[in-house]
């Protein structure tokens, strides 16, 4: 494989505190000094320096709810995003079996994160990567891709046209020398979030209310997140999980498709590894209140410390936290207080990634509004968080709507090579569970290789 170096298992991903002691300080010490030494691939984590899952919780004066919300913060990964995780299990499954070489170019479709991810990974692991994206994104994501080495393939539209990446990058895959990291529809996605994010979830309520995990919100773009709701459901069976949509793209809720501007989530497809035996509500969020509150966040510290939020989760929050991100703690709110969730109650989500490539979203809202005064931010703060209401709330646990979903998988990916049965197959959980178990072996093929 001419020298591409490996990186952690899965395992060490969730318990980054049993990879060497040698090893890991000197990962941590690079991920500030070097973010492109190879040994950044040990910093695949969700845990900081002292090995606590990074997270902030909301209190009731910010979300009007009872209910703690649990806010995991993805800005601490590598290039800034937890989808840098999915990206490089992806890539370590296809070198320990073989698939990938140091010959081929990396194809990653996406929308922004899994792409800057995958260039973020390939330049580590010496591979080339081509990113297929739509050509209407933030102009940080382009930037950093080319940053990290990374080529871009530009397709037509926006967020809501990640059909068109797909459909580009299996035109490109006829090309041998080609290899596709379509987080859509590789499990190693699925895996990685359902042990590593999942695991990680059900750590970060230890010592925070009730110790338990009573809801769930993510909002999908490949539903790769979704995922650690399989495994909090197996350490709560009680929890609830919410897939999250733009309401101007409600695909998962009712069949509607539409333009959005919540950049990585709302692709318009019930995406192949999103497991819908395990989603319980869909919630639609509107594209404006995603943006609006990351300007409470990034700009209303003085209104938010008046309001009584400790200092340093203001000033955590005024870098922590994009779109997507806003949408996932919305969804979190409106999950509670649909479910009455009450004092002690967690719900838990995601951050997906910080500010750093969002500079561009907020200047085109400050000129949108030009005046955004105090005032503003303070009714923004009311109405998207604590007077966020119970509209749009979609319960799917009944037979009849997991088969609507099914259809709509069935929709989107025959047109891909994929048979009917295999898509039939994934209308029982044991398919699930067999994929989950292949990070025993994966774990083991990963250390082979490192020669342990």
């Amino acid at each position: 494989m001419n020298k591409v170096p490996f990186g952690p298992t899965y395992d060490e991903m969730l318990h980054p505190e049993t990879i060497s002691p040698d090893v890991r300080a000197t990962a941590l010490k690079q991920l500030h000094d070097n973010e492109m030494d190879p040994i950044n691939l040990f910093n695949i984590n969700w845990k900081d320096a002292d090995n606590k899952v990074r997270k902030i919780v909301l209190p009731p004066e910010l979300t009007g709810v009872d209910a703690n919300i649990v806010v995991m913060l993805g800005c601490g990964f590598p290039s800034g995003s937890h989808k840098v995780g999915p990206a490089y299990s992806t890539l370590i499954e296809g070198l320990v079996d073989g698939e990938i070489s140091a010959e081929h170019t990396i194809l990653g479709p996406s929308t922004g994160n899994f792409g800057i991810g995958t260039a973020y990974i390939s330049k580590l692991l010496g591979l080339k990567a081509v990113v297929i994206m739509p050509d209407n994104m933030s102009k940080e994501r382009y930037e950093r891709i080319r940053r990290y080495g990374g080529e871009l393939e530009l397709t037509p539209g926006s967020e809501s046209d990640v059909i068109l990446t797909l459909e580009r990058t299996h035109e490109m895959m006829k090309n041998p020398k080609n290899k596709a990291l379509a987080q859509f529809e590789l499990m190693a996605n699925y895996r990685f979030h359902r042990h590593v994010t999942g695991g990680s979830a059900i750590e970060a309520v230890k010592g925070v209310g009730n110790g338990r995990i009573a809801g769930f919100t993510s909002a999908p773009g490949s539903a790769g997140t979704l995922a650690a709701g399989d495994q909090i459901k197996v350490a709560f069976p009680e929890a609830k999980v919410a897939a999250l949509e733009p309401y101007e793209c409600s695909t998962l809720a009712n069949g509607g498709l539409g333009q959005h501007r919540i950049e990585g989530i709302g692709d318009k497809m019930c995406t192949l590894i999103h497991n819908v035996l395990t989603t319980d509500f869909i919630i639609l969020i509107k594209d404006e209140e995603t943006v609006q509150g990351v300007k409470v966040f990034h700009d209303g510290t003085d209104l938010l410390l008046k309001m009584g939020i400790d200092p340093a989760l203001a000033k955590i929050l005024t870098y922590a936290v994009g779109p997507s991100g806003i949408c996932n703690i919305i969804g979190a709110i409106k999950l509670a207080k649909h479910m009455r969730f009450g004092p002690g109650d967690n719900v838990v989500t995601i951050a997906t990634d910080g500010f750093d490539r969002y500079d561009s979203v907020l200047e085109e809202l400050n000129a949108r509004y030009l005046e955004l005064t105090e005032n503003v931010l303070s009714r923004w703060t009311q109405d998207i968080f604590i007077q966020a209401d119970e509209q749009h709330i979609y319960d799917v646990r009944r037979p009849a709507a997991k088969q609507r979903l099914f259809r709509q998988k069935e929709s989107d990916w025959l047109k891909f090579g994929y048979t009917q049965a295999y898509l039939d197959s994934m209308q029982d959980q044991a398919f699930w569970e067999a994929e989950y178990a292949k990070v025993a072996p994966y774990n083991h093929k990963i250390l082979a290789q490192r020669g342990e």
